[in-house]
């Protein structure tokens, strides 16, 4: 070897920047100098605190080596603690989290640069990392398992990018008090064909054109959705990768499916191009790919036609109804279709000013398109989301939606979603019976829906279907495994509460508050009953105390949740509990 090159053992750090494509759109200068304050204020300084440096950066990502596991590990929690601290309340789309990969090898040196073995690892650890979290390889785990003070959950043995031979991995979440970390379990392939649809990509130069990608996205999950011989993840699960490069086998496993389909689109004037391909997770393999072009005016029917192709390549049967349900278009009108993609992605978390915004969005959706279903249906969910849990008159509310549920069925009878609807406006009004059969022809129409299964979950909780309302919660939770601030934690913890299973209740809203989910008023109130009846009364009398500083007006006294459970006794149970904790009227 010639006298340029040493080579040594060390502890390679490769660190990346999780949605750095998405917070470069929003904000290319911010982004810029957030990284650069990042390197010089908080790397670079910790890693010299640990004996470690900053060998090189890339744009989003860091390189460091250490000359021991522990220094490199210590250094990396360091880092991340740091992060979170400088993050405090900052929304998630605008917080700066890291991924970072550890591996402990044989490095080669050339100047200052650094190749070889143990960076290589490294680098293809560090995107299965969660981000403000840590991988490491086995190697660097044996030697800091009982020298470093945090909880690592094992990842499983790994077959890594280009490495030859399966790698164990360990994780540690990020979370302060680690031996109350939450790391999601990746979920259990299903028997039947499984697939997810990652964000398509734009290939237009115009960043407008984000919605109209994301709008080809929803509609074909929505429409692979209505098959109910394959399960199909959810948007609100597969939308978390887009602007990223993802590795396909990772997502697969993290979503639990055996195919994966890619695409992208162009818009060009008045014409649209379509790429997509169907992808073996297992193995990296296309099991067919196509590209399809087409006048704007007949966006749909391409869209169709790749639904059929990826049904015919999974080799999925379909029922004569779900054929017919599949080449079934709701709307032509591409622009109003584009804004109610947006509406319906908008209340999350749900948030007044959220919940405001996307009824405004609704609104224009019924302007622009008064005979597409999806504006009516829109706004009948969020009236019934107010009905539901909040303190104005629920059976008044409940008409209101029901009125435009009814509305969104007349102009399409077979718009799954407005059964939906119509499902939460009966049960705003104690119509129970009704709802559970409104709510199940919205799971004829889009069995792989997280959102229908998750209300009929709501509803089933609300009657006192308990072991119905746990089945319905986890297959939304299975649908959408990634989905971090939407509300399928909390629904879990809802029914597991309203069926008394109070300690189960508390890991999922102990789950939910690990990953910055949101937390109002419901489910404050459960984890304060939960934690008083399992004799933690501290942590209720905290659970407590934050609702009534973050919401000082909120009482028991008609409280909708209460009024619309539908038995005597079940109600009486639930309000005395709360009453024990501490919440007052």
């Amino acid at each position: 070897m010639s006298d340029l090159f040493t080579r040594k053992l060390a502890a390679i750090v490769a660190a990346d920047v999780a949605g750095y494509s998405r917070m470069m759109a929003m904000d290319e200068f911010g982004t810029i100098n957030a990284i650069r304050r990042l390197h010089e204020e908080t790397i670079s300084p910790i890693a010299a605190r640990h004996g470690g440096r900053v060998v090189k950066t890339m744009g989003d990502g860091f390189l460091l080596e250490f000359a021991s596991a522990v220094a490199s590990v210590e250094a990396a929690v360091g880092i991340q603690r740091a992060l979170d601290k400088i993050n405090g309340d900052a929304p998630e789309d605008r917080s700066l989290r890291l991924r970072i990969g550890i591996h402990v090898g044989d490095i080669v040196f050339e100047g200052d640069d650094i190749f070889g073995d143990g960076v290589n690892v490294a680098a293809r650890i560090e995107p299965l990392a969660q981000p403000g979290g840590i991988g490491i390889s086995d190697e660097a785990y044996r030697q800091v398992r009982d020298r470093v003070a945090i909880e690592w959950t094992d990842g499983g043995a790994q077959q890594l990018k280009n490495i030859s031979h399966r790698m164990r991995i360990w994780h540690w979440n990020g979370a302060p008090n680690s031996k109350n970390v939450f790391v999601p379990v990746e979920p259990a392939p299903t028997e039947m064909p499984s697939v997810a649809v990652l964000p398509f990509d734009n290939m237009s130069n115009d960043p407008e054109q984000d919605y109209f990608a994301d709008g080809m996205t929803e509609d074909l999950i929505t429409d692979l959705s209505k098959i109910s011989g394959l399960f199909v993840v959810a948007r609100n699960s597969t939308f978390a990768f887009k602007g990223q490069a993802v590795d396909i086998p990772t997502v697969a496993r993290r979503l639990g499916v055996a195919n994966v389909i890619e695409g992208s689109v162009r818009k060009m004037g008045g014409r649209v191009r379509i790429n997509v391909q169907l992808i073996d997770a297992a193995t990296g393999g296309h099991l067919w790919a196509e590209r399809y072009d087409g006048s704007l005016d007949s966006v749909f029917e391409l869209q169709d036609a790749v639904s059929r192709e990826v049904v015919s390549a999974l080799s999925v049967r379909l029922t004569p109804s779900e054929s017919k349900r599949l080449c079934h278009v709701h709307t032509t009108n591409l622009e109003a279709y584009e804004l109610f993609v947006q509406a319906k992605a908008t209340p999350y978390p749900p948030i007044p000013g959220r919940i405001e915004a996307a009824r405004a969005l609704f609104e224009q959706v019924v302007e622009m398109a008064p005979e597409f279903a999806g504006g009516y249906a829109g706004l009948s969910w969020l009236i019934s989301f107010t009905a539901l849990w909040g303190h104005e008159d629920p059976a008044k509310l409940g008409l209101r939606a029901e009125a435009l549920a009814q509305k969104a069925l007349a102009a399409d009878v077979c718009f799954g979603w407005a059964y939906t609807a119509l499902a939460l406006a009966l049960l705003a009004q104690r119509r129970f019976d009704e709802a559970v059969d409104a709510g199940r022809q919205g799971l004829d129409y889009l069995p792989n829906d997280a959102d229908t299964n998750a209300f009929m979950s709501v509803i089933h909780a609300m009657r006192g279907n308990h072991e119905d309302a746990i089945k319905a919660a986890d297959q939304a939770v299975k649908l959408s495994p990634n989905f971090i601030n939407g509300p399928y934690l909390n629904v879990m913890s809802h029914c597991l509460f309203m069926a008394g299973k109070y300690e189960d209740a508390l890991v999922w809203y102990e789950r939910n508050i690990v990953r910055g989910g949101p937390v109002g008023p419901p489910a404050l109130c459960w984890a304060a009953g939960s934690y008083q009846v399992t004799g933690n009364v501290e942590a209720a009398q905290n659970a407590v105390a934050e609702l009534k500083l973050r919401f000082p007006t909120f009482g028991l006294k008609g409280w909708n949740l209460l009024a619309l459970i539908e038995h005597d006794a079940d109600r009486a149970r639930i309000e005395a509990l709360f009453r024990k904790a501490g919440i007052g009227d």
